[in-house]
């Protein structure tokens, strides 16, 4: 398990992190999202005592990073995947790691093939490694002790569209299996499909943790509802006469009510729907509005001009 209680750390006059506390648990994929120069990074590198806290504290398993034992047989670290000497080839590096963790050769092997890097891979030096075979060759690295805490820090970088599937993958199965992962990313999609905690960070302060859906119903709004039928005209007016808004929404409607309400109304008004999904903008709407005072672009209903040309 994680612990992060109190985290604060400071540059000078730059708070970097801010009072940050969450808890990681065994056999669960946390996600740490957050826009770049969030706090992620910095939060991380302290976990590892690869920086000193300002204030508060970090344990692993009841311990601080420096202070277990052989912590990489514990702790599997990816912080910077292009951060291994160039000169190296790729066995070069997990030898070396297995040598310093006092695990056999045949560990190494079994690494490279878990990754999927091939013996000729495995033999060509870093310098030549794409970003995506530095990633693999760094969550081999965060695994070779078989530890049962991963620390990984945007480990999809680089990875193609089946690379980040794998990694997926392998991610879910480790947590299945009683690990405890704790995975920072500023792409929601790929955390949202394997994370089952969430911890949304904006400038080095947490602004919401929970659940997918418990973040979403935490900060949900008006209901909306898009639907389509056989008979969009029968469908508004029997949920206009509920006193329920609706609007053309393309070839549907947009109805401010839930989907459980809208089917009841169309099978009342014996109306046949051919699509019916929650119009709410999920995950990425809150994230944006949670995080909005850390974005560079303007959310495009801002930025967007108005028939008239001018910015509404």
């Amino acid at each position: 398990m994680i612990k992060v209680e109190g985290l604060t750390r400071k540059y000078g006059d730059f708070v970097a992190v801010d009072d940050v506390s969450f808890t990681c648990q065994p056999g669960r994929v946390t996600g740490f999202l957050g826009p770049n120069g969030a706090g992620k990074s910095t939060t991380m590198r302290v976990m590892v005592g690869l920086t000193p806290p300002s204030s508060g504290q970090v344990t692993i398993g009841g311990l601080r990073y420096q202070d277990i034992p052989n912590p990489a047989r514990h702790v599997g670290v990816l912080l910077d995947a292009s951060a291994q000497h160039g000169g190296r080839t790729g066995r070069e590096v997990l030898a070396l790691g297995a040598r310093t963790m006092g695990l056999p050769a045949s560990r190494v092997d079994e690494m490279l093939a878990l990754v999927s890097l091939t013996p000729s891979e495995a033999k060509r030096r870093i310098r030549n490694y794409s970003l995506g075979m530095k990633q693999r060759l760094g969550i081999a690295h965060a695994l070779l002790g078989d530890p049962k805490v991963l620390i990984l820090d945007e480990p999809a970088n680089g990875l193609d569209p089946a690379g980040i599937r794998w990694m997926r993958g392998l991610l879910k199965g480790y947590a299945d299996r009683g690990g405890t992962v704790l995975l920072s990313s500023h792409l929601l999609h790929e955390v949202e499909q394997i994370a089952d905690e969430m911890i949304l960070i904006g400038r080095g302060r947490i602004v919401a943790q929970g659940t997918r859906q418990s973040l979403l119903d935490g900060h949900a709004g008006q209901k909306q509802t898009l639907v389509t039928s056989l008979d969009n005209a029968a469908l508004a007016a029997a949920l206009a006469g509920k006193g329920v808004a609706v609007e053309p929404a393309g070839n549907g409607l947009r109805v401010s009510t839930t989907t459980d309400q809208v089917g009841r109304a169309a099978i009342e008004a014996q109306v046949v729907l051919t699509d019916l999904r929650d119009g709410g903008g999920g995950l990425e709407e809150l994230f944006l509005e949670l995080t909005a005072d850390t974005q560079r672009e303007a959310p495009a209903s801002l930025a967007a001009p108005t028939p008239e040309g001018t910015i509404s």
